[in-house]
């Protein structure tokens, strides 16, 4: 009687271990990066939106067209221009946090209480002051909750990126499925899950850790 082969051969992944921690670097780099750049971009765009009404509706139009483009397109698109390389993973994965954090961030800042901002230019605060000191701090807990999102995202969508080289994880799971060997498969399916709840539970603690009045109130 045949036996079935083991959805997990520890033999394999005791001999690629190396390799397997090497992916998850990757993985957590690609990722890092791309919040990290979509969150400098962001901002500004995010800023001009809620300063200027009339460019908010064209912001979040353009950010929702590139979300909407399926990746494995959008990297074909750019693979002319940038090639086969990094550069090409970090421009398609910034490009679908956009939305995200744009959104978030104004919806943050609309949620300030207008008599927070009254009180405060009562104490003569600048405009700029004022966003940093009153707005930005209140808006924490909605901009934290749009980079766990973007995050999240960004860590199951670095997998595509393998089909360009630059996959993290992703490369066993697509090893796996071109050797139809299930080991590397189930390897990087885990391996990223665990990486998208391990960056989630991260930024929860991050938002408690910069809303300690949060805390409070629900005390």
């Amino acid at each position: 009687m045949a036996v079935a082969d083991p959805w997990i051969r520890w033999d394999w992944v005791r001999r690629h271990g190396h390799d397997i921690e090497a992916a998850a670097r990757q993985h957590v780099e690609l990722t890092a990066v791309a919040v990290g750049i979509g969150l400098l971009i962001s901002f500004p765009l995010a800023l001009g939106a809620r300063r200027w009404r009339f460019l908010e509706a064209p912001i979040l139009g353009v950010a929702g067209v590139l979300y909407t483009i399926p990746s494995l397109a959008l990297f074909a698109l750019l693979v002319p221009w940038t090639g086969l390389t990094r550069v090409t993973a970090e421009v398609g994965l910034v490009s679908y946090t956009l939305l995200i954090l744009v959104r978030n961030i104004v919806t943050g800042l609309d949620g300030v209480p207008e008599e927070v901002r009254e009180s405060a230019q009562g104490m003569g605060f600048s405009r700029r002051r004022q966003l940093v000191r009153v707005e930005l701090q209140l808006a924490v807990p909605a901009i934290i909750a749009g980079v766990r999102v973007a995050t999240v995202t960004t860590v199951g969508l670095v997998t595509v990126t393998a089909l360009i080289g630059e996959g993290g994880l992703g490369s066993l799971i697509l090893e796996g499925l071109i050797r139809d060997f299930r080991t590397p498969l189930v390897v990087g399916l885990v391996g990223s899950v665990v990486l998208a709840v391990a960056a989630d539970v991260v930024l929860l603690a991050l938002e408690r850790l910069l809303t300690p009045w949060a805390r409070v109130g629900r005390a």
